[in-house]
Order: C-alpha cells, then sequence, then structure tokens
C-alpha cells in the first residue's frame, strides 16, 4: 500500500507518493536529509497498482519509498541511475517538461 496526495494548481498535477510504511519518518545520510511529511505525502491509501495511472497523469511527481521507487522504474517512469538513496531509503522525482 502507498499514500498519495494529488495537487493541481493551474496546469500542473502534483502526484506525491510514498510507501505506507515510511509516512512520517526522516532519513539522512552525510548532508542529504529526506523527509517524508504527512503534511507533503498523507493522502489517500491506495493500492500500488494505481501507481501508473497516478503517474501518467502528473506533470510532477515525488516518490520516496522503495516499493514506489522500485515500481515506477519498473514501469518505466523512473531510470535507476537517477535514483537518490538516502539511509537505504530511495526517493525520486518526475518533472514533465
Amino acid at each position: 500500500m502507498m499514500y498519495v496526495n494529488t495537487r493541481r494548481s493551474q496546469n500542473e498535477i502534483l502526484v506525491s507518493v510514498c510507501d505506507k510504511e515510511i509516512l512520517g519518518k526522516s532519513f539522512s545520510e552525510g548532508d542529504v536529509h529526506l523527509e517524508v511529511s504527512k503534511g507533503f505525502y498523507e493522502g489517500d491509501l491506495v493500492s500500488i497498482k494505481e501507481l501508473p495511472d497516478l503517474l501518467s497523469k502528473a506533470t510532477i511527481a515525488n516518490l520516496s519509498g522503495n516499493k514506489v521507487v522500485e515500481e515506477a522504474i519498473n514501469l518505466g517512469f523512473v531510470e535507476k541511475e537517477h535514483v537518490l538513496v538516502v539511509s537505504g531509503v530511495k526517493h525520486a522525482q518526475i518533472i514533465v517538461l
């Protein structure tokens, strides 16, 4: 399961998605800090099977969590070499130009 928060602003659709298990947690490694805040990520709790539809509609996406990011890679939305890993937790961003 994953949390999804979708926001719309003018022509942009921002989709924030995280693994259920990491919502509200923070991760640090060196100078890099990843905060999976409830205010940004918490929304609907849905199945990871909905990820393709969500990402196909997004103009901007923030993805946090190993399950969510791996699925985005498998679906072709994210390239593995562009994934940030902070204390073992994967994070990726997508911007459609």
